[in-house]
């Protein structure tokens, strides 16, 4: 709903000319990253999802120049690196090393190719994102609503075909409470996605990942800092990586303008 009224009041800007199929297959790769990465918790505990999601920006730059030609200065592949490395070791979260030892490495195994899975399609989808940025005029809100419509038949017809449709209208009225719920999650994430889909337009798949990979870095920061929480000795070294990696990506980044 956000979207259509926004669009509807950008009549005076240059049109979208990016090919409907092409919002198809990011909404494709997009529904596939998410159903990988939630299916994959079956198998693995909620601290290794998040520190196999923490790699995101890996394959986002590395398809990003594989199939969408898109070509980074080394420093960039260094800088993401850090990061990346830096996110990792804050979020790593040592396992009960007696619930680590009763699962299978099938089921370990699983898992993980899930969530190789999961990164991949991240990549893809970013992939044709920067393919749509170098190829055709891209808006944000045209992105963020083309993709949600696909996004909208596929789960439909997903939900048809499996029957869960019936099972979530049959919760909903056994605890009707909870539509405040999911309206009050639906109005944060389309807020949320009007910014995410404006830095992809205006700034890249690469940034964007970068950004939504280190947001639960600063909040678990932010809550240290505010609360007094602790931090032990390899989480500071991951403090130091990230801002490390974030500083010198700024200065390259603002050195290469001015060239």
């Amino acid at each position: 709903m956000l979207t259509v009224l926004k669009l509807t009041y950008k009549g005076n800007e240059a049109k979208d000319s990016t090919p409907f199929r092409w919002y198809g297959i990011c909404a494709i790769t997009y529904l596939g990253a998410m159903l990988a990465s939630n299916k994959s918790l079956q198998w693995v505990n909620y601290p290794t999802q998040v520190l196999g999601k923490s790699c995101k920006p890996i394959p986002v730059m590395v398809l990003g120049v594989l199939l969408a030609k898109k070509k980074y200065p080394l420093v960039k592949y260094f800088c993401v690196l850090l990061i990346v490395l830096g996110v990792a070791l804050f979020m790593y979260k040592e396992s009960n090393k007696k619930v680590t030892a009763d699962i299978s490495t099938w089921s370990l195994g699983l898992g993980e190719i899930l969530l190789l899975v999961s990164l991949t399609c991240d990549g893809l989808t970013g992939a044709v994102q920067e393919r749509m940025r170098a190829e055709h005029h891209v808006q944000s809100h045209h992105m963020m609503f083309n993709i949600n419509l696909w996004s909208i038949g596929i789960l439909a017809i997903s939900l048809l075909t499996t029957g869960e449709v019936f099972q979530f209208v049959s919760f909903c009225q056994r605890f009707p409470h909870v539509l405040l719920h999911i309206l009050t999650f639906s109005l944060a994430s389309a807020i949320g996605q009007n910014f995410i889909f404006m830095t992809v337009a205006n700034f890249g798949p690469l940034t964007c990942s970068i950004i939504t990979t280190t947001r639960k870095f600063f909040t678990i920061l932010g809550s240290v800092l505010l609360f007094g929480n602790s931090l032990i000795a390899r989480q500071w070294i991951g403090v130091a990586f990230v801002f490390t990696g974030l500083t010198l990506d700024s200065f390259f980044g603002k050195a290469k303008k001015k060239i």
